[in-house]
């Protein structure tokens, strides 16, 4: 025979050692609960990011930048962790993708003090 697969249904030679390997490997995914409960979360951030649009001394005060950018980046981590799976992913994958975006983040905020953006809503003034 050309190939010395065993007949479908018949385990192999190494059929105990895949099991094995992939038994070490399962995740836990989560439930229809907790996808409801994430979406429901973050419908309230984005309630909370659209009202903050609309209220006046909200959007006029220095604190509105900030925390919108909390907000966001809550929103962000949230999807990433639950829709990405990446919260049940291997720790490699998570550190390959949370060291870039630590970089970017900050990158991102330098350069809004270095244009004096984030620095004048936040009355900072050199």
């Amino acid at each position: 025979m050309a190939h010395d697969h065993p007949p479908a249904g018949v385990p192999g030679p190494h059929a105990d050692h895949a099991a094995d390997a992939h038994a070490g490997t399962e995740h836990h995914h989560p439930g229809w609960k907790t996808y409801f409960l994430v979406g429901f979360i973050l419908t309230v951030i984005t309630i909370v990011e659209v009202s903050a649009y609309y209220i006046k001394p909200w959007e006029e005060s220095r604190w509105y930048v900030p925390s919108m950018l909390i907000m966001s980046g809550a929103k962000f981590i949230i999807v990433v962790m639950f829709y990405m799976h990446l919260k049940y992913d291997h720790k490699l994958f998570r550190s390959l993708f949370v060291g870039p975006l630590i970089i970017a983040t900050v990158t991102i905020i330098a350069l809004m003090f270095l244009f004096d953006q984030l620095g004048a809503q936040l009355g900072i003034t050199p």
